[in-house]
């Protein structure tokens, strides 16, 4: 004690008078969340000083919904099993003793664990004290709260937060910081003697203005969670942040404050010049970043909404694909994610994707193999090799899936209009799922999920006539704001299906009032609008072929709601009639002129909704020819041209000179 006297004094350490320990409730604000731990190096407006000697030392925590209140002194026992903190800065453990204690923390599968690795360990630096609170927050952390509050009672961490307290001026500035926000993660009350010595401690560092960025970034996700972004004190902390230059900090100084700016402190578009400067170094260190900073930094840019990065999400799309296999399941979902929110997709990541995903089909969580598929499907990527491994993983794991997760993989074939090998395993557990969760699906994703069926021609007629009921329709229209186009539009092409292709069905009609009239609209459509440079090049090849202008029709809607690109009407004869003329019409010929974007992306395959509408309007009589973009695109000449027309419209009949 003689030799330490001196020396807290060098240091200019701050001795805090004895409290008795004693327990008290949890405070909260009026609206129910916890008011900001402002101690007296708080600027916050309107926050309470506190008085000397009215803290407590009781470890409350905060639990939401429903709340309850852990309320305990802390103190030392002497007969306890406790572990001994040096906090000085002099005579710390070696880095190799931190890094076993490190190692030590990962293979901790339990708080127990924590507490015992704890108990075996001679001396803590403050660091390693707030990396094993933040393990225990990691390992007990169950939404809003602690799975088990009683965690906070053993002797172990009473202890630890104790001395935590007592020598909160004697921490480092990470030790501090790290230590204040893994007391948030615990759910610590922020009015707790700790909370507010720790906060009071980490305002004064503050003000000194000497703080690294990753710790003014670790206090910043602390005053996040205690008072959240209005937070005077995290003000502080981004002031001092945009006083730095990003193009000389550590990659983990970049991730670091994108993670800030994530949290909440970058909404509304705050801070878009700080963010701007930030995105020329992270697109310069991309190449070094790990599996957890590259799906962390795509996370990021999706929440700010930084479109305007795409440089950056492109260069962190490339250093992905070396990380395809090392991914955990939670960080490929967001990777995937973020390459759908920004509309990208590369050809060594989905190469990478098709290795991968036959390896992870059955063992992944759901969510991640739901979104993966979204992914393909978003993109218009069909890939036998991915849809046919979760096809046949399906068959064994839809009953561990949600219904959106069900419906949100049917999609995926329906859109891209593909079959799998076992497509008949698929649909027959699809149609389990219907009959034991029918009440469990939201209004619209059972819609989406039987449209989606109809569009691979699997017509779930019994589920199709509930749709079509007025409670159904009702509870549609009840989940939102109305019904918009899109859902009429299914609604419609739905019913039509049930009437062209199940002529045995007998259910409830859709009323006019919940139809459509035609299904090519703009945004979100059944109907790929015709390309215009090439109807433009097929119209010329026609008017040389027919003749005139005349004979023939564009951009025809049918009473069936379908829009035709060209009509041409013949007459019993086999005679061309003019486009106007409605009488002595014997035959229509539908031509689908078939641009890129009415196929898949990497193969020569119809989309699901533009395979249905040729399908449909064969069945409603119509003589369908299709002109596909890469037959067209091989003819050179006019000649050329009239000839490939008239083979397509016209293959039993000799051209004549009309």
């Amino acid at each position: 004690m003689i030799r330490r006297l001196p020396l807290l004094g060098q240091l200019g350490i701050q001795r805090f008078p004895f409290v008795v320990p004693s327990t008290r409730l949890l405070r909260t604000s009026s609206a129910g969340q916890p008011s900001c731990a402002a101690g007296p190096g708080s600027r916050s407006p309107g926050s309470r000083q506190l008085q000397p000697g009215c803290g407590t030392r009781g470890l409350s925590t905060i639990i939401r919904e429903p709340s309850f209140v852990a309320s305990s002194s802390v103190g030392l026992h002497k007969d306890a099993d406790i572990p001994r903190l040096r906090l000085t800065q002099l005579h710390r453990p070696t880095s190799a003793e931190e890094q076993a204690f490190q190692q030590g923390l990962a293979d901790c599968s339990s708080s127990r664990q924590v507490l015992r690795l704890l108990r075996s360990v001679e001396i803590l630096s403050d660091t390693m004290a707030a990396e094993a609170l933040h393990r225990v927050a990691d390992l007990e952390q169950g939404g809003k709260s602690l799975k088990d509050p009683a965690v906070l009672e053993k002797d172990t961490i009473r202890a630890l937060c104790f001395q935590l307290e007592q020598d909160s001026g004697r921490l480092t500035d990470a030790g501090l910081v790290s230590a204040l926000l893994a007391c948030t993660r615990l759910f610590l009350d922020p009015w707790s003697t700790l909370m507010v010595r720790l906060v009071s401690e980490s305002q004064e560092r503050l003000d000194r203005g000497k703080m690294t960025v990753d710790e003014l970034c670790t206090l910043g996700q602390a005053m996040l969670a205690v008072e959240g972004p209005g937070c005077v004190m995290l003000e502080q902390v981004m002031e001092d942040i945009q006083k730095l230059e990003p193009t000389q900090w550590s990659l983990s100084d970049l991730i670091a404050v994108y993670r800030l700016l994530q949290g909440g402190v970058g909404a509304d578009g705050k801070y878009r010049d700080l963010l701007n400067a930030m995105h020329t170094p992270a697109l310069r260190l991309s190449s070094r970043m790990n599996p957890d900073a590259v799906s962390g930094l795509l996370s990021a840019l999706v929440t700010l909404n930084q479109t305007q990065a795409m440089p950056l999400v492109i260069s962190l799309c490339k250093q992905a694909v070396r990380h395809v296999p090392h991914f955990t399941d939670e960080e490929l979902t967001l990777v995937v994610g973020a390459l759908i929110y920004f509309g990208h997709s590369d050809h060594y990541f989905v190469e990478a994707m098709e290795k991968y995903v036959p390896t992870m089909a059955f063992a992944s969580h759901p969510e991640t193999v739901t979104t993966v598929m979204q992914f393909f499907s978003r993109r218009n990527i069909l890939s036998p090799t991915v849809f046919d491994a979760i096809a046949e993983s399906f068959v064994y794991r839809a009953d561990e899936y949600s219904t959106s997760q069900v419906a949100r993989q049917i999609m995926a074939f329906g859109k891209l209009g593909y079959l799998p090998p076992n497509a008949g395993e698929v649909f027959r557990k699809v149609e389990t799922i219907l009959h034991t969760r029918f009440s469990h699906f939201q209004p619209r994703t059972l819609l989406n999920l039987l449209h989606a069926c109809v569009l691979v021609e699997r017509f779930p007629v019994n589920f199709v006539s509930k749709v079509f009921s007025s409670y159904f329709l009702q509870q549609l229209q009840e989940q939102g704001t109305g019904m918009d186009r899109i859902v009429l539009a299914k609604l419609t092409q739905l019913y039509m299906t049930v009437k062209l292709e199940c002529p045995f069905y007998q259910g409830p009609k859709l009323l006019p009032k919940f139809s459509v009239k035609s299904f090519l609209t703009s945004g979100r459509s059944l109907e790929t609008p015709v390309d215009v440079h090439l109807y433009n090049s097929v119209k010329n090849g026609l008017i040389e072929l027919l003749g005139a202008r005349a004979y023939f029709g564009s951009n025809v809607l049918t009473p069936y709601c379908y829009t035709l690109d060209v009509e041409i009407k013949l007459d019993e004869e086999g005679y061309v009639l003019t486009a106007s003329q409605t009488d002595e019409v014997y035959r229509r010929v539908a031509l689908c002129i078939d641009g890129s974007k009415r196929f898949t992306t990497n193969k020569r395959h119809l989309l699901g909704k533009e395979a249905i509408k040729q399908r449909h309007l064969r069945l409603l009589g119509y003589e369908v020819v299709q002109i596909p973009y890469y037959e067209f695109e091989k003819l050179k000449s006019m000649t050329s041209v009239v000839e490939y027309l008239h083979q397509k419209i016209f293959p039993h009949t000799y051209r004549l000179s009309w």
